[in-house]
């Protein structure tokens, strides 16, 4: 897959591309649709499949006060949008300037002149440019001068029906509600965040489960606090089975300002401290809670860490 920037010199595909545009935020099972729909035309016309997406969420240059939390960084989002096949991704630099770009330049510029765009396919309430002024209906007007075609994608729901259509509002709610099955479903696969390991109070481990203390940025939407199976990825590529714990630890501090997230990787001895993490949430075990005694939390840590065990076996 070639990716492209916008001050990157880039010959024109002379047959032409099959784009699609959006945030991606996620690639979940919708976005994956609408990328395998214009794989397929792309193939049956000899064009190349090609995604516009952007460095940044859109909405943090926007309205800044309300953006999303991401559920993806740009590195996964490529990483995803690689998996799907697709043979070119234009990340477009999005900042103040590009946010009052009339919709008609965008699409002149980076649809038209830059990646050839012999067909645009979008979902169906798709909008775009200064003040969301672009939409479909606007794109196939400027697909007639152009010379590109425009399919409006139906939106996707899980049972291919589109009252409830999957989106990335509705993973990021499901997470924050811990409906980890709900927003794993429409993801297509467990949720993933990334970090670095710091050090941590040094609790769990005189508590006898070491853990890497990682640090996610605080743009990544985190499930809600809780107790977690999943697996937990180090930078030999290996994953490993892990009991994860996310929540700010009752039982030792009356009040945390943010939440921690601990891995506590399962019959693993090492190292991690400094280190690049992956971290995928694959089920729910219970809620965080307040113990009466340390010797109460150890009892239910091993518990955990057994159920983490047996679900991941």
């Amino acid at each position: 897959m070639k990716v492209l920037h916008d001050d990157a010199s880039f010959a024109r595909p002379p047959a032409g591309t099959a784009v699609t545009i959006g945030a991606f935020d996620g690639v979940h099972r919708g976005h994956r649709t609408v990328i395998a729909a214009i794989r397929a035309v792309a193939v049956e016309r000899g064009l190349q499949t090609a995604v516009v997406t952007f460095d940044r969420h859109p909405a943090s240059v926007v309205r800044p006060e309300s953006a999303p939390l991401l559920l993806t960084d740009l590195e996964q989002k490529l990483e995803l949008l690689e998996d799907c096949g697709v043979d070119i991704v234009h990340v477009v630099h999005f900042d103040a300037e590009r946010a009052t770009e009339p919709a008609e330049e965008f699409v002149t510029e980076v649809i038209s002149d830059r990646l050839g765009a012999r067909l645009v396919c979008v979902g169906e309430d798709f909008h775009f440019g200064h003040r969301r002024a672009g939409n479909v209906e606007l794109l196939r007007t400027l697909g007639e001068r152009l010379g590109f075609e425009v399919i409006g994608h139906r939106l996707v729901g899980l049972d291919d029906a589109a009252t409830a259509p999957v989106s990335s509002t509705r993973i990021r709610r499901a997470l924050t509600e811990g409906d980890l099955v709900a927003a794993n479903e429409m993801l297509g696969r467990p949720h993933e965040v990334r970090g670095v390991v710091g050090h941590g109070d040094a609790r769990a481990r005189d508590l006898g489960f070491r853990t890497a203390n990682v640090a996610v940025p605080d743009t990544v939407c985190l499930p809600a606090d809780g107790i977690y199976a999943g697996w937990y990825r180090t930078p030999d590529g290996q994953w490993h089975p892990t009991a994860i714990s996310l929540g700010r630890r009752p039982t030792f501090y009356e009040f945390a300002d943010t939440s921690l997230l601990e891995a506590h990787l399962i019959d693993f001895e090492g190292d991690l401290y400094g280190q690049s993490a992956r971290v995928r949430f694959v089920a729910r075990l219970r809620e965080e809670r307040r113990f009466d005694s340390v010797d109460a939390l150890i009892a239910q840590m091993a518990i955990d860490v057994d159920e983490a065990r047996r679900l991941l076996r």
